[in-house]
C-alpha cells in the first residue's frame, strides 16, 4: 500500500483533522495527538504493516524558535516487507508528560521508553518496568532537558565514586 493510500485510510478511520502529515525527500512524517497516539500507532502496525519499531526517542524544543510545544516523542517505524519508513511525532507539554506505552505493540519499546523516561522525564503509562536505566534511582533530574545545566546541579557529591580494580 503506498503512502497516499495509507494516509487516506488513516484519515477515514481517525478523521483528517486529528493528525498532520508531511514529507521531505524520502522521509514521511506524521504528527499525532497524544490522547489518541496509542490507538493510531496500533492501527499503523496492524493495517499499515509497520511491524518494526526502529527507534523511539524524544526532543526538547525549549529554545527552538516558533516552537509551540516543549517535548516531542519520535517513533521511527519500518514496514519490513516494503521497506517503507514512517516517522511519527507526538507532542507533549508540562505538567502532563504522559503517553500510553507501546510496549504491548512492539516489545522493543521496553528499554527505549525507559531511556526517554530517564533522560527527559516522560512517563509511559502501562509500561511493565518503568524505572531509571542510565542514571541512579536517587537522581531527581532529567539530564537531556534543555533547562538542565551542562555541568549539573551539584548532584555528583551525593553519589559514591566507583573505582575499577586494576587486573
Amino acid at each position: 500500500m503506498d503512502h497516499e493510500t495509507l494516509m487516506r485510510f488513516f484519515a477515514e478511520r481517525f478523521g483528517a483533522e486529528c493528525f498532520q502529515t508531511n514529507a521531505f525527500r524520502d522521509n514521511r512524517r506524521l504528527i499525532l495527538p497524544a490522547a489518541q497516539s496509542h490507538d493510531m500507532l496500533a492501527w499503523l502496525k496492524e493495517v499499515g504493516r509497520f511491524d518494526m519499531l526502529v527507534d523511539l526517542t524524544a526532543v526538547d524544543y525549549l529554545h527552538y524558535p516558533n516552537a509551540k510545544d516543549r517535548f516531542g516523542v519520535v517513533y521511527s517505524l519500518l514496514n519490513t516487507t516494503s521497506g517503507e519508513r514512517l516517522y511519527v511525532k507526538v507532542f507533549l507539554n508540562e505538567p502532563d508528560l504522559t503517553l500510553h506505552s507501546v510496549y504491548d505493540l512492539w516489545r522493543g519499546a521496553d528499554w527505549m521508553e525507559r531511556e526517554v523516561f530517564d533522560m527527559y522525564g516522560i512517563h509511559f503509562k502501562g509500561h511493565p518496568d518503568l524505572r531509571r536505566l542510565l542514571m541512579p534511582e536517587a537522581f531527581t533530574e532529567y539530564p537531556l532537558r534543555k533547562d538542565y545545566p551542562l555541568r549539573g546541579r551539584g548532584e555528583r557529591h551525593n553519589f559514591p565514586t566507583i573505582t575499577r580494580a586494576e587486573s
